[in-house]
């Protein structure tokens, strides 16, 4: 077997999941609060190779033929958290974080489970009891971790330090958080992310800039470069591919013919 189709074939996998990410973040590039990906990728541990059970070097002995790389492997995807920009909607509900943090959602699943999510999409809206939650229904929480009900007969200001206030009263503070280590989130949905074990939450310096939202960090123009340089690639294995299979079958069917 022809050596170049597995390492050809790693590639076009390689490729693959490429075109995935960047897809991906092409799709979501109008989404507020996303947060784009990467994708990275390695070559496979060199393996010796050997001649075995070869009469023509004997069969007790094995020659060695030298190293063998099998191609490239699948690394990690790895999400980017550089800020987005800032679009001025003027919405007193609309959010935007000015540094490093998140919004602490209430976040309930299909099978009624609550949990705390964590986005950077500050698109907020009051429901129809008056609590602020997000474009899915979910729940902004305060710090102390409580929704957020507001009176929508009457005017609302918030600070940027959060504080939200009716009337000239104190309402309550829009909690804020950020985490030590960013490679202990995980992403959960296009705008969520979620602790996983290791992970320490710690305070957040961000300011909050209401009437702005925080847009998607993905440069479209980028995107669609790194997706031609991706097409090109995964067409040039597919060439790798169709040499070796025109070769194998001219072995095959012209050079085993008894004529």
């Amino acid at each position: 077997m022809f050596k170049g189709l597995y390492t050809a074939y790693t590639g076009l996998k390689n490729e693959q999941n490429r075109m995935d990410v960047m897809t991906n973040n092409l799709a979501n590039a109008t989404t507020v609060g996303f947060k784009k990906e990467g994708t990275t990728s390695q070559s496979f541990d060199s393996v010796l190779a050997y001649k075995l059970k070869d009469a023509s070097v004997g069969l007790s002995r094995a020659q060695y033929l030298g190293v063998n790389n099998p191609g490239v492997k699948i690394g990690e995807n790895y999400t980017d958290y550089s800020e987005g920009s800032f679009r001025v909607t003027g919405n007193t509900f609309d959010l935007a974080l000015t540094e490093e943090g998140f919004f602490a959602i209430e976040f309930k699943n299909r099978a009624g489970e609550t949990s705390t999510k964590y986005t950077r999409a500050g698109n907020f809206t009051l429901n129809e009891d008056g609590f602020l939650v997000t474009n899915d229904g979910d729940y902004l929480l305060d710090v102390n971790n409580r929704r957020i009900r507001l009176d929508p007969l009457h005017g609302v200001d918030i600070t940027t330090d959060g504080v939200i206030s009716q009337n000239g009263n104190r309402v309550a503070q829009i909690q804020v958080v950020d985490f030590e280590n960013y490679d202990y989130l995980q992403r959960y949905g296009e705008t969520y992310f979620q602790p996983i074990e290791g992970a320490e939450l710690t305070n957040s310096s961000a300011g909050i800039r209401s009437g702005c939202l925080e847009m998607a960090n993905v440069q479209v123009v980028s995107e669609m470069v790194n997706l031609i340089a991706i097409t090109r690639q995964y067409e040039s294995n597919q060439k790798i591919i169709q040499t070796y299979d025109r070769t194998m079958d001219v072995a095959v069917n012209n050079l085993g013919q008894v004529r």
